[in-house]
């Protein structure tokens, strides 16, 4: 899969913008907040219909302006598609393929893999689980479209039990229908937690030479899937948790409270880990990635890598560089030091000033 072009109008700070981008390495540079992080933002709102930052479409549409579009061309196996994204202030965006719009989110995964690497990812590991939980959402989406649908029909069931369990302040008689939410919760919950654990078990069996290597040969790291509930135990917990749940006004058991756990030689990085164990880790988490796509998609991704040079040191760099060589990558950066150090080769060069992005060679 190669992007071959993307187009952006009245997206964030660009009014209107054309690239050309080559199947190789594709530099973005310039000083921090000119748009390079929005190109890349672009790209992967495209192939995932979310942001990476988490941003709202209506925060994303240029000031001033109602709409935002983007375009992005590619080719698969020598096919040629196109992705149109009509992003909307006060309406859900519009997607369409090749001209033919879409309706659900699962009709565009598959076409584009990407993986996003960003200087806020080499702290999965220390911050909460909810990133964790992110990572693992974002990448299974792209592999998985049965997930897509449990995952978004769960997460439709806790936030419809969450406003039922408010309002039985006001209606303690509406508690028996609690039971019909917690069906479907268990059902839904159920199957999000197997395509969890599947994953984890397939990134364990590529992440683990990875690290191996990429700690000089003496680290073995492992990942936990820490399910906050077992599946066979899941509507004991609810019947459990009930009385605190009505208290607290939310749902407490369930698979939107997972977490994972690194381990290093069977020590828990996360709270004994050193920060140099920590980003080892990360980077071995997203070059993982990679190779998991490859390996289930039968395809590379594209890679996305924003800013992230300058928070790794010099063996890192190189490791991260080494490993990417076959990949069709976009890399922003403030100055070109780093790759011209490792003499990386670079395939197209864009300069970003302000909103406007001039290709160099």
């Amino acid at each position: 899969m190669i992007i071959t072009s993307i187009e952006l109008l009245n997206y964030r700070n660009y009014g209107e913008l054309h690239m050309d981008l080559s199947s190789g390495t594709n530099i973005l540079y310039g000083n921090n907040a000119q748009g390079k992080t929005n190109v890349l933002e672009a790209v992967y709102i495209c192939c995932t219909t979310k942001s990476h930052r988490g941003s709202k479409d209506k925060e994303i549409i240029r000031f001033k302006e109602e709409e935002a579009h983007i375009k992005l061309t590619l080719e698969k196996d020598s096919v040629p598609y196109r992705i149109d994204m009509h992003l909307k202030k006060n309406k859900a965006k519009g997607i369409a393929v090749n001209g033919i719009p879409i309706h659900k989110a699962s009709e565009l995964f598959g076409i584009a893999n990407v993986v996003f690497f960003s200087p806020e990812d080499l702290n999965i590991i220390k911050n909460g689980p909810a990133e964790r939980r992110r990572f693992v959402d974002l990448e299974l989406c792209q592999l998985n479209k049965l997930y897509v649908h449990a995952l978004v029909q769960y997460n439709k069931i806790v936030v419809q039990r969450n406003k039922l369990l408010k309002e039985l302040t006001f209606h303690p008689d509406y508690e028996s229908t609690l039971d019909v939410w917690d069906t479907q919760l268990i059902s839904y919950g159920i199957q999000v937690i197997e395509y969890r654990k599947e994953f984890i078990s397939q990134l364990n069996e590529i992440i683990r030479d990875i690290h191996y290597k990429l700690s000089g040969k003496k680290e073995k790291l492992v990942i936990v899937y820490e399910p906050n509930v077992k599946p066979e135990n899941f509507e004991a917990s609810l019947i459990k948790n009930r009385e605190q749940d009505i208290r607290q006004k939310t749902t407490l058991s369930g698979p939107h409270r997972d977490d994972i756990t690194f381990l290093v030689n069977d020590i828990d990085i996360r709270k004994f880990g050193s920060q140099g164990q920590q980003r080892t880790a990360a980077l071995s988490l997203k070059l993982s990635e990679i190779e998991l796509v490859k390996k289930l998609a039968r395809d590379y991704p594209i890679l996305l890598l924003d800013d992230v040079l300058s928070e790794l040191d010099s063996e890192r760099q190189n490791q991260l560089l080494l490993s990417i060589h076959h990949i069709q990558t976009m890399i922003t950066c403030t100055g070109l030091d780093d790759f011209v150090g490792n003499r990386f080769p670079i395939d197209k060069i864009f300069k970003v000033i302000d909103g406007t992005v001039v290709n160099e060679n």
